[in-house]
C-alpha cells in the first residue's frame, strides 16, 4: 500500500466513523474509546493472521507427541497472544443482526485479556452496551465493524499503527485543547527519535499519552538494527506515566498492538514517581503540557527530581500565611529538570517545549544557566508553526546528552522546513526528517552516513524516473487525442523527446555504482556524488522548459476552444475537452515533480554541506561555544545563533522599479474592476427591492 493509498484509507475510515457519530448525540469523548477499541480488535486480528499458519503448523507437528502443546500456548510463544474463534474479527462482523453485538464484543475482549494479562481491565468491554440500548446509537457498533473491515488484512503493523494514530489525531482535533494532551504528531516524534537515536534500553515518558513515543523508538531500532556494531540487536523496555485513566488504557492497547514490552501507570508526574526515575533511564522522550501554573511548590521543592538544578519560583516573595498554598509560577522548568535528572550517566533525552522557555527570565534563567554550565544541553531545534493539531503555541525541541562529545550546543532553526498538509496544518516528510537529523550526525563526525543518505536518494530517484517514463507516454497520448492545434502537438512531442536523455543518465548512474560501490574515502565518494548530481541538472531544466512551452500552447488552445464554443454553442463539449487537457497536463507536472524531488533533496544537502562534513549554515544551524551562549545571556533560542538568510532576487534597481510600477498598474486595474462590480451589484439589489 502506497502512502497516498494509506492516507486515502485513513480519511475514508474516519469519514465513515465520524458520520455515524454525527447522526447521534455522542460527544467525541464518549465516542473515541469504543471506536479505538474496535480498531484494536482489528489490529489484533490482523497481527494474529500473520502468525496463524505457523501456529497451526507447529500445533499439527507436535500433536500426539510427548511435546504436544495447547494451541493457545503456541500462539502466545509466536504471536504474543491467542485469539479463540469468538474473538476473531470476522466472527463479530458476520454475526446475525438479532444477536447481542455488545455482548459478543465484550466476550471477544475478555478473551484477548485472558491470554494477554497485561491488558486486563484495559479494553472498553462495557462501552458498547450503552450504545446498543439507545435506539439512536443502536446500530453504531455493527456499522463500525463494517467500516473497519476495510482495513486490508495483509498490511504491516506500522501501517495499522498509522491508522490508529490518525484516529487519535482526529479525536484530538475534535476534543480541542484537552485532546492535545495525548497526541504528538507522528513526524515530530519521528524527528525526535532520529536525533536521540535510542539503540535499545529503558525508555521513559512521564507524560506518555497514547504511547506514540515508545512505538517510534521501537521502529527506529528495527530500521537501524543493521547499522549497530557487531550486529548487536537490542529492544526497548518502556515506562510511561499518564494522568488520565482512559489515555493510560489507550497507551496499553498501543503497546500491545505493536508488540512492545513495558509498563504504563496512572500518575501525575509532579507528585508521583512510580518508577524511581532519578538517574534510571537510558532515554527520555516526552511532550509535556505547556505553561502549567498550579503545581504546589511545597510538593516539589524538596524532590531531587526537580530541585537538582534549581526550582522555578515567584520573582517576589510570598507572604508567610500564603506560603502553604504557593504554586510554581510555571511548570515548564519542572519538566525540563525531570528530563535531565531521569537520565543515566550516558543517557539522552528529547522533549517538546513552548518557545518561551528558551528565553524565560528570573529563576528559570538561573536553572537554564546551570544546565548549560553542567554541559547537559546537546541541542535546540525550533519547529515550524502549525505542526500540532491542538496546540497553537510555537514549540522548540530540547535535546539532552550526558555524554556529549564537546561543550558546544547545536542550534537548528527548522521553521522553514515543512510540508503543508492542509490550510492549517503542516508536517515533516520522511526526507525532511532525515535531512534535519543528518545535521546532528555530521556534528558527531559520522560523515559516511551523509554519503549513504545521498546514495539512498539517488537510488530512489532513479527508480522513480524509470517508473515515470512509462507513464509519460500514455499521458502525452491523452493530450494528443484532445489537442487539435499543430503547435500544441509539437510541444507534446518535444516534451516526450526530453525523456530520451534518461538512458544516458541511467548508464552514468550504473557506472557510478560500479566504480564507487566499495569506495571507503568519504571525500572521493562525495566528489563523485556532486559530479553525478550535476549531470541531472540539464535533464530537469529541459523538462521544465518543455512543460513551460506546453503550458503556453495548451492555454492558447483552451482560449481557441472557448472562442469556438461561443460561436458554435457547444459549451459542454468544450468544457469536457478543457477538463481533459487540465487533467493530463497536471499529471505530467506531477510526474516531473515526483521524479525531481529526490534530486532536490540531494541538492539541498550538497549546497549546505558541500564537503560532507558539519559546518555552520546561516539560517539553518550553528554550533555555539559556551562563550557565545554566555554572550547571549544563556538564551537557548536558535534564532539568536543561526542568523537569517537574505535572499537575493537577482534584479537590478531599474528592473525592480519597473516590476513595482507594473504591479501597481495591475492593482489599479483590479480596483477599477472591483468598483464596477460593486456598482452593478448595488444596482441589481436596488432593482430587486424596488428602491430604484
Amino acid at each position: 500500500m502506497t502512502p497516498a493509498e494509506l492516507k486515502q484509507l485513513e480519511k475514508d475510515l474516519w469519514a465513515a466513523a465520524d458520520n455515524l457519530r454525527a447522526n447521534s448525540d455522542l460527544k467525541s469523548s464518549e465516542y473515541s474509546t469504543p471506536v479505538l477499541g474496535l480498531i484494536f480488535l482489528k489490529f489484533a486480528d490482523n497481527k494474529y493472521r500473520q502468525y496463524e499458519n505457523a501456529i497451526l503448523a507447529e500445533y499439527t507437528k507436535l500433536k500426539g507427541t510427548r511435546r504436544e502443546k495447547k494451541l493457545s500456548d503456541i500462539a502466545i510463544e509466536q504471536c504474543g497472544f491467542y485469539l479463540p474463534d469468538h474473538a476473531r474479527y470476522d466472527y463479530l462482523l458476520k454475526l446475525p443482526e438479532e444477536k447481542d453485538i455488545a455482548k459478543a464484543i465484550k466476550q471477544a475482549m475478555k478473551a484477548v485479556e485472558e491470554y494477554k494479562p497485561e491488558l486486563e481491565g484495559v479494553l472498553p468491554k462495557d462501552d458498547y452496551f450503552r450504545l446498543t440500548r439507545d435506539p439512536k446509537t443502536r446500530t453504531i457498533p455493527n456499522e463500525l465493524l463494517k467500516n473497519f473491515a476495510n482495513i486490508p488484512a495483509d498490511v504491516g503493523g506500522d501501517m495499522l499503527g498509522q491508522i490508529y494514530e490518525y484516529f487519535l489525531a482526529e479525536f484530538a482535533r475534535s476534543e480541542g485543547q484537552k485532546g492535545g494532551e495525548f497526541f504528538t504528531p507522528r513526524s515530530v516524534v519521528r524527528l525526535m527519535v532520529e536525533i536521540i537515536e535510542p539503540h535499545g534500553g529503558k525508555v521513559f515518558d512521564p507524560a506518555c499519552g497514547s504511547g506514540g513515543m515508545f512505538v517510534q523508538s521501537a521502529q527506529f531500532i528495527e530500521e537501524h538494527r543493521k547499522e549497530l556494531k557487531n550486529g548487536a540487536v537490542s529492544g526497548v523496555y518502556v515506562y510511561g506515566q499518564e494522568k488520565v485513566l482512559e489515555t493510560v488504557n489507550l497507551a496499553k492497547m498501543n503497546l500491545a498492538v505493536n508488540g512492545l514490552r513495558g509498563e504504563i501507570k496512572k500518575g501525575i508526574s509532579y507528585y508521583d514517581d512510580h518508577f524511581g526515575s532519578f538517574g534510571a533511564f537510558d532515554y527520555v522522550l516526552a511532550n509535556p503540557p505547556f505553561n502549567v501554573d498550579d503545581v504546589s511548590l511545597s510538593s516539589v521543592e524538596k524532590d531531587k527530581r526537580f530541585n537538582t538544578y534549581g526550582i522555578p519560583r515567584n520573582k517576589t516573595k510570598v507572604k508567610k500565611k500564603e506560603k502553604a498554598k504557593e504554586a510554581v509560577p510555571n511548570a515548564n522548568y519542572l519538566w525540563i529538570n525531570l528530563f535531565a535528572t531521569s537520565l543515566k550517566p550516558k543517557g539522552r533525552a528529547a522533549l517538546v517545549m513552548a518557545n518561551s522557555a528558551s528565553d524565560a527570565r528570573h529563576s528559570e534563567a538561573d536553572i537554564r544557566q546551570t544546565l548549560i554550565e553542567k554541559n547537559l544541553i546537546y541541542g535546540m531545534l525550533t519547529l515550524p508553526s502549525n505542526m500540532f493539531y491542538t496546540v497553537t503555541l510555537p514549540a522548540t525541541l530540547w535535546f539532552f546528552d550526558k555524554a556529549k562529545p564537546d561543550d558546544r550546543i547545536l542550534f537548528i532553526d527548522a521553521r522553514n522546513i515543512f510540508t503543508q498538509i492542509d490550510r492549517a496544518h503542516r508536517e515533516f516528510t520522511e526526507a525532511q526528517i532525515q535531512n534535519i537529523a543528518i545535521i546532528s550526525r555530521l556534528h558527531k563526525g559520522r560523515r559516511e552516513e551523509f554519503v549513504r543518505l545521498v546514495d539512498r536518494y539517488f537510488a530512489q530517484g532513479m527508480e522513480k524516473l524509470a517508473e515515470n517514463k512509462t507513464r509519460v507516454e500514455p499521458v502525452s497520448q491523452q493530450l494528443l487525442e484532445v489537442l487539435e492545434d499543430a503547435s500544441a502537438k509539437q510541444a507534446v512531442a518535444e516534451l516526450v523527446a526530453q525523456w530520451s536523455a534518461l538512458p544516458r543518465l541511467q548508464k552514468q548512474y550504473a557506472g557510478y555504482l560500479e566504480k564507487h560501490a566499495k569506495e571507503k574515502s568519504v571525500d572521493k565518494k562525495n566528489h563523485a556524488q556532486h559530479t553525478l548530481r550535476a549531470a541531472f541538472d540539464p535533464f530537469f531544466t529541459a523538462l521544465h522548459e518543455g512543460l513551460k512551452a506546453l503550458d503556453k500552447t495548451v492555454r492558447q488552445h483552451e482560449k481557441q476552444l472557448a472562442e469556438q464554443a461561443k460561436l458554435e454553442g457547444k459549451r459542454a463539449a468544450t468544457d469536457r475537452k478543457t477538463k481533459l487537457l487540465k487533467t493530463a497536463l497536471d499529471a505530467l507536472h506531477e510526474e516531473v515533480k515526483t521524479a525531481e524531488s529526490y534530486y532536490k533533496y540531494i541538492h539541498w544537502l550538497q549546497e549546505r554541506f558541500p564537503k560532507a562534513q558539519y559546518e555552520d549554515v546561516t539560517g539553518l544551524c550553528k554550533l555555539a561555544t559556551p562563550a557565545e551562549v554566555k554572550e547571549q545571556d544563556y538564551s537557548l533560542n536558535p534564532g539568536r545563533y543561526v542568523g537569517v538568510v537574505i535572499e537575493e532576487d537577482g534584479k537590478t534597481e531599474e528592473e525592480f522599479v519597473a516590476d513595482l510600477l507594473a504591479m501597481n498598474d495591475e492593482l489599479t486595474r483590479l480596483n477599477g474592476e472591483a468598483r464596477g462590480l460593486e456598482a452593478v451589484i448595488a444596482h441589481n439589489v436596488a432593482k430587486i427591492t424596488g428602491d430604484e
